[in-house]
């Protein structure tokens, strides 16, 4: 038995590892916390400035997310919808239909991207975009390499170039080479290294918020949940003091 438990163990760690490992990059640690709602509305206005042109979290409404987010009707109107929705509709991609013969295939739909991937995956994903001229659009990624996806953030991020070495395992120990290590940055863009981390880490916040709303929700009962339970402990104890204190 001990034998079996051992060897699921080392299965499950092992299973870990290579999913740690994408497109022969160990992922980039998120850091995730949809804690931060300050990151959580950055996150917002980043995704749907840059990315709801093309794709959708269609089981979000935007009422929702306002609820979530704290912002009010006039914020969610004037700096999240930008194609006459309602805030009641659900959150759909703005791209016309018949539009996957502009990219080879319709763009996801990216409501459980974060839940079927992992949040580190999202972060990784949104910083290995490098300069490619032999793809369609110019853009490659080393954590989902041939991407149809162009590198929309590249006024913040700047234009990257593969560094000399890339894909050569032998320092790596097999285990793929680090992201940051991956680059080298040809073009500064508008942001730092460190204010495009946050970026990238806004974004891969909501994304997380938008796989599991409830979420939050179940962080701010958990608390009351467990005060609860201490309570129900402490009348258990002394009732079961109450009932045996006669028994001999």
């Amino acid at each position: 038995m001990i034998k079996l438990i051992t060897t699921l163990f080392t299965g499950l760690l092992l299973a870990g590892q290579v999913y740690a490992a994408s497109g022969n990059v160990v992922l980039a640690q998120s850091e995730a916390n949809v804690s931060d709602q300050a990151s959580l509305q950055r996150g917002a206005a980043l995704f749907f400035n840059y990315c709801s042109g093309c794709h959708g979290i269609k089981y979000m409404r935007y009422a929702r997310i306002a609820e979530d987010l704290d912002l009010s009707e006039e914020q969610l109107m004037s700096n999240l919808v930008f194609t006459g929705a309602k805030s009641g509709d659900l959150v759909k991609s703005a791209m016309p239909a018949g539009s996957a013969a502009w990219f080879g295939a319709a763009p996801p739909d990216l409501s459980l991207t974060a839940r079927a991937r992992g949040s580190d995956w999202i972060y990784s994903y949104l910083k290995a975009f490098y300069v490619d001229p032999s793809r369609p659009l110019g853009w490659n990624n080393t954590v989902f390499p041939a991407a149809s996806m162009p590198n929309v953030l590249w006024q913040r991020q700047g234009i990257q170039t593969l560094a000399a070495g890339h894909g050569d395992e032998g320092d790596h120990g097999g285990h793929g080479m680090r992201l940051e290590d991956q680059f080298e940055l040809a073009s500064p863009g508008s942001r730092s290294a460190a204010e495009f981390d946050q970026d990238a880490r806004d974004i891969t916040n909501f994304l997380t918020y938008v796989g599991e709303p409830a979420a939050l929700d179940r962080e701010r009962y958990g608390v009351w949940v467990f005060l609860y339970l201490v309570l129900l402990t402490g009348v258990l104890y002394v009732l079961k003091h109450e009932y045996w204190r006669d028994v001999h």
